[in-house]
């Protein structure tokens, strides 16, 4: 009879395991793809959350959660341009935004005089 209990409770465990391990899939593509907009020129020269100073002309970006120095391949969907920029920042700050990048990230995407664009956000 302990032996069935046994059984019982092996089958409920692997089930769990089964269940919290569907519930971990990695984020699908479409959590990295939103609106990206870059800093103005008011923040040039003032302190990052790294702790670094914001240089206009460098290829850098605030993300809310991924570590300082993350590379990441940032697309702007809309011409298929791409850019390799660093975590250097937190943020954004703005409702809808998933990425706030250098004017110069900005500019290599084509999309400084728009001001925005939806990208997608690949951690390399």
């Amino acid at each position: 009879m302990a032996a069935k209990k046994d059984i019982g409770k092996l089958g409920a465990a692997t089930l769990i395991a089964t269940i919290f391990a569907a519930c971990a899939a990695p984020p699908t593509r479409a959590a990295n793809i939103g609106m990206a907009s870059f800093y103005g020129r008011d923040h040039i020269g003032r302190r990052t959350a790294s702790g670094s100073r914001y240089e206009a002309h460098a290829l850098t970006a605030a993300r809310p959660t991924l570590p300082f120095g993350t590379k990441l391949l940032i697309t702007n969907l809309a011409n298929q341009k791409t850019v390799v920029v660093e975590v250097a920042d937190r943020g954004p700050f703005r409702r809808g935004r998933i990425v706030d990048l250098s004017y110069a990230a900005a500019q290599a995407l084509d999309f400084a005089r728009a001001g925005v664009a939806k990208v997608q956000v690949d951690p390399l």
